[in-house]
């Protein structure tokens, strides 16, 4: 029964992927997102009160609703779902787990529960019911950035903590093996080996520290897949010369599988997953168009009903990008750009501040020298940044200063390329620079390369 409803879902998938008209995916979507308010007004006390005095009969009246976040769900976690879980219990459960580092298992046998921090450091409780992740396997090779031609599958899966959804995955041609991100890169490459792996999945920062050691794989890895950070194109194409094989991106957020690549590994949003909505800075609609640039991010999933997140604000910056050669209709996200707390606002020479958005910034860095491992921007003052910059070996080297000569020279042409690109922006800003091991983040919280401690309405 498992495979017949795994080969199912694949089916369906990739009919709605690579079939549907622009016209079915609305009706798709309409079907689902009034069927689930319709649920939730019934089994959540949360959206029977928020919803109070709404009509609801299609997108437009939808588009009206008001928003959350993650705090508001987190406030009103007891009375937002809908299988009467209380969040003192699920709490404990998942701190329990994380404390154990066992990932492994489903709270009262019935849901599979994520603890994730984000970059913001604030908890945020999700629920996914066991009989959704029971369908992964089929979603996996459907949305999962591999292909039929590739099983039987065998995944090297790195990311900071497991949990039992991923676990889930496992199926008849499917063997997923899980290591840490804390793991050493010739660790990783030894498992690797032994297992014969033919699939890759990792974050780029991963990446980066494994690229030095892709020489010692001694068998072929057919895709490598990356997630849970932004995968900048240069990098993109320098992780795919590196290891001599296809690279692509899946977006997948605590809050829903938002979008994945398709045969040309274009990212297209998961339309018949997530309702996707793109805001322009004054909240309506942002125009539909390759290049356009969202201010603000809401999204629907639409096949989580226990923790339903309905028009839930997400602080990510993504931008459209063209049609897809596949022919799918479903949108492509052109670049993840980052979060919105992730862009700097420096000072121009003409009083105001101006946004910089990280993934300028990352360009430039990455741009300046293969051997800039890993990197920290902090926005300090108005005018003033500090950067912090991993250089591997040369940091072993000399750890406490910037003496290598090597290390010097990477300072001073990374310094005259933040001072000639922000002149094009008519921005006169200090550059204060460190080179210094940067270690892995701890216990399960994300990497945060972008650091503004100081904000345009803070200035005196």
């Amino acid at each position: 029964m498992g495979i017949l409803r795994s080969l199912l879902d694949y089916t369906t998938l990739n009919r709605h992927l690579y079939h549907f008209s622009t016209d079915q995916i609305r009706r798709w979507q309409t079907r689902a997102v009034l069927g689930l308010v319709s649920e939730v007004r019934r089994e959540s006390p949360f959206y029977q009160k928020l919803y109070s005095g709404f009509t609801i009969d299609s997108l437009d009246d939808f588009s009206r609703l008001p928003t959350i976040d993650k705090s508001v769900m987190m406030a009103n976690f007891d009375q937002l779902n809908t299988a009467g879980l209380h969040l003192a219990d699920v709490m404990d459960f998942a701190v329990r787990k994380e404390l154990a580092q066992d990932y492994l298992g489903y709270f009262q046998d019935r849901y599979v529960i994520g603890l994730s921090s984000g970059t913001s450091g604030n908890k945020g409780i999700y629920v996914t019911p066991r009989e959704l992740t029971k369908r992964l396997p089929g979603v996996f090779l459907a949305r999962g950035g591999v292909r039929l031609s590739d099983l039987p599958l065998r995944i090297l899966f790195i990311l900071r903590v497991f949990s039992q959804g991923f676990d889930d995955i496992n199926a008849p041609g499917i063997r997923l093996h899980y290591r840490s991100s804390m793991t050493e890169p010739s660790s990783i490459v030894e498992i690797c080996n032994e297992m014969q792996a033919n699939i890759l999945m990792a974050p780029p920062s991963f990446l980066r520290q494994l690229t030095p050691f892709q020489n010692k794989l001694n068998a072929p890895i057919r895709r490598i897949v990356t997630y849970a950070e932004v995968l900048d194109p240069l990098e993109k194409e320098r992780f795919a010369k590196a290891f001599r094989t296809e690279v692509v991106e899946i977006y997948q957020a605590s809050e829903g599988q938002i979008a994945s690549p398709c045969r040309h590994g274009s990212l297209h949003v998961n339309e018949d997953l997530v309702y996707l909505e793109l805001l322009d800075a004054k909240g309506q609609p942002a125009p539909n168009e390759p290049g356009q640039r969202c201010d603000r991010m809401l999204v629907t999933n639409l096949v989580n009903h226990v923790q339903p997140l309905i028009r839930y604000e997400m602080n990510d910056i993504v931008e459209l990008g063209e049609p897809c050669p596949c022919g799918s209709r479903f949108r492509v996200l052109g670049r993840v750009i980052g979060r919105n707390d992730d862009v700097l606002h420096l000072q121009t020479r003409s009083g105001g501040p101006r946004p910089v958005y990280p993934d300028l910034v990352s360009r430039w860095i990455i741009t300046t020298d293969d051997r800039i491992r890993e990197f920290t921007v902090e926005q300090d003052g108005p005018d003033h940044l500090t950067v912090t910059l991993d250089l591997g070996e040369l940091d072993a080297e000399k750890p406490e200063n910037m003496t290598h000569p090597d290390a010097a020279d990477i300072r001073n042409r990374l310094k005259k390329r933040f001072s000639h690109e922000l002149d094009n922006f008519g921005i006169d800003c200090q550059l204060t620079m460190h080179i210094s091991p940067i270690p892995l983040p701890e216990g399960n919280r994300k990497r945060k390369r972008f650091i503004n401690s100081f904000r345009p309405e803070n200035r005196a």
